[in-house]
């Protein structure tokens, strides 16, 4: 069988659950074309990505030329099907917040990819994040007839269902995926009664081999690790104001924050307004190898986030056997276990999540190695990328 990913931006540095699902799949035998509508601008660090982006046919690389030519072979060959395709882009784009043009060039990459999967005999399209690369790939159906399916991850699709037809989108797609069972039942909210049993939960995985062997904790004084991009919704802001206050009691934390993005030179003005300079440390965006090393490194791994879906990074510590301390926000209380595999903390409260550091640097250090035993056996049993794909691979299949 053969499957196109339709993809907005790919490989991404934050989502390299993709890039394992798309290899998990082809270990399953399953042929996959990835078709991205544009490549990343982020620097790629992880040869991974990078190999990724090699593999991948940039859609709006071939230029406006080829996708009008797209849509007017379209429209010759299939005439009917065009128009009903037009008048959904239309529909779609009236309903959404960037509006018709903006769907209209959702069409002619559409076209585009419609016709590519046609000439490499592909025989499903699935997209990731019910966003613009859903909307290419159910128009694309719709020109094409070859079935499609998404996967939603939240929380940008369950912030606006309405502008991005959510519930159309799954009630027209073979099947829809969440990443948990929150995910589920926001997918639940917006499409139609008879189309809930087309949603499917398939997890982000990871590739347990790569978390073989777990280091011990490290001696010394309490290491935190943060991992994500530098957006608002990530809470980095609140767990560097709860640092001034974990600080004062205790005076040999440090804190890794991981990644990059648009707020970075907030965090940065934060940590030196709050005089934590010596105490927390950026390191920009580090491949696989280099996140592996840094929760090596530390005690706990701390997702102070306002919004997300199941983040990749509370499976990656946990099968690092670091216990984690996270927010009380969609899927996250399905894997963390308050004072089983970690503590849950109300979203934006930093004095809750000072106290909770102080509390767990009471506890000996055999009790946090326990709670990350139980924390890797949870995330390797529930998580296993190649487990999760075989599920998506039936999926697939039941299409055909």
């Amino acid at each position: 069988m053969k499957v196109s990913y339709v993809l907005n931006t790919y490989p991404q540095p934050s989502h390299s659950f993709i890039r394992r699902e798309v290899q998990a799949l082809e270990r399953q035998g399953i042929k996959v074309l990835r078709l991205a509508m544009r490549a990343s601008e982020a620097p790629l660090v992880d040869a991974g990505d990078q190999a990724e982006a090699a593999s991948t046919h940039y859609v709006l690389r071939a230029g406006a030329l080829s996708l009008m030519l797209a849509l007017l072979m379209s429209a010759l060959q299939a005439p009917g099907r065009f128009f009903d395709a037009l008048r959904l882009a239309l529909r779609l784009g009236r309903a959404s917040s960037v509006g018709r043009l903006r769907h209209l060039i959702y069409f002619g990459e559409a076209a585009y990819v419609a016709r590519r999967c046609r000439a490499g005999g592909v025989d499903h399209m699935h997209a990731h994040f019910g966003t613009n690369a859903t909307a290419v790939a159910l128009l694309a159906q719709e020109l094409s007839g070859i079935p499609f399916s998404f996967t939603t991850h939240g929380p940008e699709e369950f912030d606006a269902p309405h502008a991005l037809s959510l519930g159309e989108k799954v009630n027209r797609a073979a099947f829809a995926v969440a990443i948990s069972s929150f995910g589920k039942s926001q997918l639940s909210r917006w499409a139609e009664f008879g189309a809930w049993d087309k949603i499917k939960v398939v997890h982000c995985g990871i590739e347990p081999a790569r978390f073989a062997d777990p280091a011990p904790l490290p001696e010394g004084g309490l290491r935190l690790v943060a991992i994500g991009r530098f957006v608002e919704q990530k809470g980095q802001m609140v767990l560097i104001r709860a640092m001034a206050r974990i600080v004062a009691a205790l005076p040999d934390v440090h804190l890794t924050l991981i990644g990059d993005g648009e707020m970075r030179a907030d965090l940065e003005g934060e940590i030196r307004r709050a005089g934590l300079q010596n105490h927390v440390t950026l390191t920009g965006w580090l491949d696989e190898a280099g996140v592996r090393a840094e929760l090596a490194a530390s005690h706990l791994l701390v997702m102070p986030s306002f919004a997300e879906g199941l983040p990749m990074v509370v499976m990656e510590a946990m099968a690092a056997a670091r216990p984690v301390l996270a927010t009380y926000v969609a899927g996250t209380p399905e894997l963390v276990l308050q004072e089983e595999t970690g503590w849950m903390v109300p979203a934006g409260d930093a004095e809750a999540l000072a106290a909770a550091v102080a509390e767990i640097a009471k506890l000996p250090r055999e009790r946090l190695s326990e709670m990350g035993r139980l924390g890797r056996l949870r995330v390797l049993e529930r998580h296993d990328s190649d487990r999760e794909a075989a599920k998506l691979a039936a999926f697939f299949k039941e299409t055909r």
